[in-house]
């Protein structure tokens, strides 16, 4: 009961949260605002996969705390303390036994993370990465079963520009509106977005009568396309953005719609991550630390260029594409946990398989130069990326 309060509590300050952002955070920023907000929420799952699992095989669990560095807010519930610390870059959850130069209280030595079998201490591991996926799947399913998939068809009038030119939009004079889908110019049928625009581009100055699907009438009203300037080429426009028709699923065929994109994700992560850590992939990096090559949208980003991402998705309406990005960066950082090097899960994982297969326990403080090193490594490039996308951004891909 208490853990159904809490998470009623929980949900309750995050509609909060997201009432405040939309009345008070400018609407250019909100889409970063929101991307901090899936971040740590992410983080919060992640180690609530830890905890749980945890607890569900009697480990005890010393501590849950998001962030690190100084604390800021704390409570103990029964044995474990839960907080808040200053620099929101992560979260952990210690479980006893973990740490090699903490002994744990007689009282607690069959409570520790060793004490227990290997396939118990093997799913408190996992977990946290399982998190990633699921939330993967959940995020591409919400697109193919609420926002839809584009399809090919009469494009949709997604928002109507009221002033263009010096004047009144064309397409607002006319009495085009949100929503409406084009699908006559002329007395000839328009299939898609493209046939539009190369009809329009062309009839500066020439009426034309467009036909669209309102409320399932069809609807006749007439423009005159007038000449504006788009990255320095001048030509005819409506004044209107449009976006392909799109089609939902049923709740099944999107989760197995999530299950399917999310598996393509993970091939490309790995395939992202051959190319990072390949010799070109780190000459690549070094090339635009030192300002030798220019940054494309195919380099890889740190969290600073992924939240600048997702409020250019947001600002351009791209939702689909903001819960696509955040699918991506679920599955990302799911299979860069299970990596086999410590401090990472999966260097843990690759302990207790080594100790399984051999027989022989692993002295885990022998462990932590090679610890120091990979954190250190992983610092290192963190860093550097953020610099880049501080000082050299990729390019916005919603221009």
């Amino acid at each position: 009961m208490r853990l159904i309060r809490g998470l009623l509590a929980f949900l309750m300050a995050l509609l909060a949260l997201n009432l405040l952002i939309f009345l008070l955070v400018p609407e250019g920023s909100r889409g970063v605002v929101l991307f901090v907000e899936a971040l740590l929420l992410m983080i919060l799952i992640h180690e609530a996969g830890h905890f749980f699992t945890a607890k569900w095989f009697g480990i005890k669990v010393e501590e849950f705390f998001v962030g690190f560095g100084p604390k800021l807010w704390s409570t103990k519930r029964g044995e474990t303390e839960y907080g808040i610390k200053a620099i929101p870059a992560g979260g952990y959850v210690r479980i006893a036994g973990m740490n090699p130069f903490q002994e744990p209280a007689p009282e607690d030595r069959d409570r520790v993370f060793g004490a227990k079998p290997a396939w118990q201490r093997a799913i408190v591991l996992v977990a946290g990465s399982l998190t990633h996926f699921v939330l993967a799947i959940l995020l591409l399913a919400s697109i193919v079963g609420f926002i839809g998939i584009p399809v090919e068809g009469p494009p949709l009038v997604a928002a109507v520009e009221p002033r263009l030119a010096g004047g009144v939009s064309p397409a607002a004079a006319s009495g085009l509106e949100e929503g409406d889908q084009i699908v006559e110019v002329n007395g000839e049928p328009i299939d898609s977005s493209d046939e539009l625009v190369e009809i329009t581009s062309g009839s500066a100055g020439e009426e034309m009568t467009i036909v669209v699907l309102r409320d399932d009438e069809r609807v006749t009203l007439r423009a005159t396309p007038v000449p504006d300037e788009i990255e320095g080429e001048r030509v005819a426009r409506l004044g209107i953005r449009l976006e392909p028709p799109r089609e939902t699923e049923s709740t099944p065929v999107a989760l197995w719609r999530g299950v399917e994109g999310t598996g393509e994700i993970a091939v490309e992560s790995f395939k992202a991550l051959g190319r990072v850590f390949s010799p070109s992939g780190l000459v690549r990096i070094g090339e635009l630390v030192t300002g030798q090559a220019e940054r494309s949208v195919e380099d890889p980003l740190s969290i600073v260029g992924a939240g600048r991402l997702a409020g250019q998705a947001a600002s351009s309406e791209n939702y689909d594409i903001l819960l696509a990005f955040l699918a991506a960066l679920n599955v990302f950082v799911g299979i860069v946990n299970i990596l086999p090097l410590p401090p990472l899960d999966g260097g843990h994982l690759a302990v207790l398989a080594w100790e399984k297969v051999t027989g022989r326990k692993v002295d885990m403080a022998k462990l932590i130069p090679l610890t120091a090193a990979v954190a250190g490594l992983l610092i290192l490039l963190t860093l550097a990326l953020a610099y880049l996308d501080v000082a050299n951004p990729v390019p916005d891909p919603f221009r």
